[in-house]
């Protein structure tokens, strides 16, 4: 069985997270959409919030399983039999940071390779930062992130979804 994880904060996830765990999906036997946990970072939601959010958004996809992790990648992906990385590019400025992780792995762990796909041109310029700050200032995401995100956003926020459009 092949199986790949994609590992990110996903604080939240955006439609650009949902095109790449859509693709890798045809790829991989298995995908483990893995939520890091990052010690040095407060996010918006908490490690079960993103966990639930995932799960609700990719309940169709039948081999892609959420999860969540702390430490290093190669470990957790060697615990997980996992045979790859997915990691998506936005930019070339992604690909420098991307590079230095994935030599940085290889040296830890030579049977786990990664695969990096290119974010489609529609979502190549979202993150989830960007999408929060709208959402802060009381604007729909809809266009951006899975209804259930722009709810849970525009919620956090104090605002409606129904007067955020």
């Amino acid at each position: 069985m092949k199986i790949a994880v994609y590992p990110g904060s996903f604080d939240p996830v955006t439609n650009g997270h949902l095109d790449i765990i859509e693709r890798a999906s045809r790829m991989f036997d298995r995908v483990i959409v893995a939520v890091a946990i990052n010690s040095s970072k407060k996010g918006l939601f908490s490690r079960q919030e993103r966990v639930e959010l995932l799960e609700k958004v990719t309940a169709r996809m039948a081999n892609v399983h959420i999860d969540h992790f702390e430490g290093l990648l190669v470990e957790y992906c060697a615990r997980q039999s996992a045979m790859a990385v997915i990691r998506g590019l936005r930019a070339v400025s992604d690909f420098d940071y991307e590079y230095a992780m994935y030599q940085m792995n290889r040296e830890f762990d030579k049977g786990i390779d990664t695969v990096f796909l290119l974010a489609s041109r529609e979502y190549s310029y979202l993150s989830s930062t960007i999408i929060k700050e709208f959402a802060r200032y009381g604007r729909s995401v809809a266009p951006y992130a899975p209804d259930a995100v722009n709810q849970a956003l525009l919620s956090k926020f104090g605002h409606n979804a129904l007067e955020s459009n």
